[in-house]
């Protein structure tokens, strides 16, 4: 009498029938069916959502965009327009593309990309190498003169902390720099004191082309190294092993793909807006066989992953054709830094 009492005194078997009542009861309920299917169909909408912000962004006509900018605003298509322009497009693509700007992004599926977070990378690279060109030269007439009040401002913008999500965000202190370009835009077509100044110079062209050889090269070498490289030092017995970790490849292709994406963009505002400069020292052919060089990296890749290769092996090395187009493109921009130069 006294064990059978004991007996239903112990925890255990009473918990073994409580668990598995309930497990009765969730299951007579349906409540395990609906919340999968909720789970399934909300991580299908996830990945769709994820595939669809990976889409880069198309091409567009640079002077086709210029023009009508000018024509819905009453202004004139002056030097300087169709750069600045463009440079104010491309951020603004950047920002408003599907899936908005997912460098800092802290919820899926946002967080769980990177290809198109690098593409970004890339493309604010460039923007910010074109933004202090802006305000270093092409804007002044000489080292003396003042810089713009608008460049002033938006040039530190495009370098602010593109990771940064929350007080402030990227995204709002981006914008806040591209309202400055706006504004150097229009000041482009003041015939009042404040009107802003573009000088289309051999010099100020020069300089900036030696910003982007210096991308394109570093950037080339990035990509080389995903089959690994010796590197020497500066003495003779310094010598390394340089080689782009496995995870790491697919991240620097995508940022390569998009600084080209925006350099294509603004070479062909630059040879719009320095046209008689490249015409006078006859560069404008060397200008525009570097835009057919970067346009080749914008080729649809066919494969769905970036596949890694090793030298003429069997499978090919989608680095490694990245890194030869920029590495002709850098040569050309070599090579046409010289003739401005050139007296």
């Amino acid at each position: 009498m006294v064990k059978r009492w004991l007996s239903k005194l112990n925890p255990a078997p009473l918990w073994h029938r409580v668990r598995s009542s309930w497990a009765t009861g969730l299951s007579g309920r349906g409540y395990v069916k609906p919340i999968l299917i909720v789970t399934s169909a909300l991580l299908v909408v996830l990945i769709g959502l994820g595939i669809w912000w990976s889409k880069e962004p198309d091409s567009f006509d640079v002077v086709a965009l210029a023009e009508a900018r000018a024509e819905a605003r009453g202004h004139e298509v002056v030097p300087g327009y169709t750069t600045v322009a463009t440079l104010e497009h491309v951020m603004s693509t950047l920002l408003d593309k599907p899936g908005g700007y997912l460098q800092n992004d802290v919820m899926p599926p946002g967080l769980w990309l990177d290809n198109m977070p690098n593409w970004e990378m890339g493309v604010i690279i460039q923007s910010r190498d074109m933004a202090r060109a802006l305000r270093r030269d092409m804007s002044r007439s000489q080292s003396q003169s003042t810089e713009d009040p608008d460049l002033v401002i938006a040039e530190p913008q495009f370098h602010f902390d593109s990771s940064s999500w929350i007080l402030p965000s990227a995204e709002s202190e981006y914008r806040r720099g591209i309202r400055h370009l706006d504004s150097y835009l229009h000041r482009l077509n003041s015939t009042g004191n404040d009107r802003a100044q573009f000088h289309p110079r051999t010099d100020s062209l020069a300089n900036w082309l030696g910003d982007v050889s210096t991308r394109l090269g570093s950037m080339s070498q990035r990509l080389s190294n995903s089959v690994g490289g010796r590197v020497y030092g500066v003495g003779e017995d310094q010598e390394t092993v340089s080689e782009t970790p496995w995870l790491e490849i697919d991240d620097i292709f995508y940022e390569a793909r998009g600084s080209a994406w925006a350099l294509v963009h603004l070479l062909k505002a630059v040879e719009h807006d320095f046209a008689d400069v490249l015409s006078q020292r006859n560069a404008t052919a060397s200008l525009r066989q570097i835009i057919r060089e970067l346009e080749a990296t914008q080729r649809p890749l066919r494969s769905p992953m970036v596949l890694n290769g090793d030298g003429f092996g069997i499978l090919a090395n989608h680095s490694l054709v990245m890194a030869n187009y920029l590495s002709r493109a850098n040569a050309a921009i070599i090579d046409l830094r010289q003739l401005l130069q050139s007296n």
